[in-house]
C-alpha cells in the first residue's frame, strides 16, 4: 500500500478513500471523481494507495479523455474552446495556461473585462468606491 501515489503530475494522497484522493488534482471534484470511479469499476469505499498500475492507468486516461467514456458534455469544464471549438477537460497545469490565455485574449481584444484585468481593478462587477483603495486586487 503506498502512501503516496503520482497521477498526471500530482501527488495524491494513498491512505484515504479513492473518490476524495483524486480531488487533489486540478480539475477533478467530487462529483468528477465519483464518476471516475465508477466508469472505472473501482469501489468508492477502497484507498488509493490500494491501487494497482492497471488501475491508475485507467483513471489517467478517464481524465484525459472523458468523452471517451460517455462522460456527458456539461461536466467537462472547458466547453466550447476558443481556438478549438470543442469540448475539452483542462487539468492541473493545463487550467493556469487557458486562463491566463483567456485573459491577453481579452486584453488584445480590448474586452471590457480585458481592460479591466489590465488596469488591476475589480473585474465582476463589484463597488470600487469605499473598498480597495490601497491594494488593486485583480
Amino acid at each position: 500500500m503506498g502512501h503516496i501515489l503520482r497521477i498526471l503530475n500530482t501527488n495524491v494522497d494513498g491512505t484515504i478513500s479513492v473518490a476524495y484522493a483524486l480531488t487533489k488534482i486540478r480539475g477533478v471534484g467530487r462529483r468528477f471523481a465519483n464518476m471516475i470511479c465508477k466508469k472505472a469499476e473501482i469501489s468508492l469505499t477502497a484507498r488509493a494507495g490500494e491501487l494497482g498500475e492497471e488501475d491508475i492507468n485507467k483513471i489517467k486516461t478517464i481524465i484525459q479523455n472523458p468523452r471517451q467514456f460517455n462522460i456527458p458534455d456539461w461536466f467537462i469544464n472547458r466547453n466550447k474552446d476558443m481556438k478549438s471549438g470543442k469540448n475539452k477537460h483542462l487539468i492541473a497545469n493545463q487550467i493556469d495556461a487557458t486562463f491566463r490565455e483567456d485573459i491577453e485574449r481579452m486584453k488584445k481584444t480590448r474586452q471590457h473585462r480585458g481592460l479591466r484585468h489590465l488596469w488591476g481593478l475589480r473585474v465582476r462587477g463589484q463597488h470600487t468606491k469605499t473598498t480597495g483603495h490601497g491594494i488593486r486586487v485583480v
